[in-house]
């Protein structure tokens, strides 16, 4: 849900999960066959884990971070990971890259750049998202929803970023 000024996006699990559903329907109405979904961590985790669930490719896992200051809401420096998690030996062939939105479009150009100038293995690189916000400078390949006014979207487990085991404790203590 949009909140009235346009700033926030609220997001339940099921429309979050209705949006991964309907990146599936664009990727596979594309007709384009990939061999392996790599994901974006922390981001595109759960896109990516649910869309190699779908079209049934190995998923593998690239761990990147900006989002540091001010609970996570300001981008800082990124970090790349240097290893991809791939259960298939070297990541090769064509890739489907998935991160859960283009906010800037900085993590995506940057790690599409360094796929294409480290890993020549990959033959063809495509990117989906779930959200494309319209101050990025970088336009995927597939993305469901598209946000013109650059809205801070509130994904439904974000209240994990802030409980700590102790409050699990006292919340499921009986």
């Amino acid at each position: 849900m949009l909140t009235e000024d346009g700033k926030h996006l609220y997001v339940s699990y099921d429309e979050y999960h209705n949006l991964i559903e309907k990146l599936a329907i664009k990727i596979h109405q594309s007709g384009w066959q990939f061999d392996t979904i790599l994901c974006l961590a922390r981001g595109g985790m759960r896109p990516g884990d649910i869309l190699s669930r779908i079209f049934d490719k190995p998923l593998a896992i690239m761990s990147t971070s900006s989002y540091r200051a001010d609970a996570g809401k300001l981008q800082g420096h990124l970090d790349i990971a240097r290893y991809i998690t791939t259960p298939r030996g070297e990541i090769a062939g064509r890739v489907l890259l998935v991160d859960d939105l283009a906010d800037s479009g900085h993590t995506l150009s940057a790690v599409i750049e360094m796929l294409r100038n480290n890993y020549p293995p990959i033959s063809e690189l495509r990117s989906a998202v779930v959200w494309t916000k319209a101050m990025s400078s970088f336009m995927p390949d597939y993305s469901v929803e598209f946000l013109p006014s650059n809205p801070w979207i509130h994904q439904p487990f974000e209240g994990y970023d802030a409980m700590r085991p102790e409050q699990l404790l006292a919340k499921w203590s009986v």
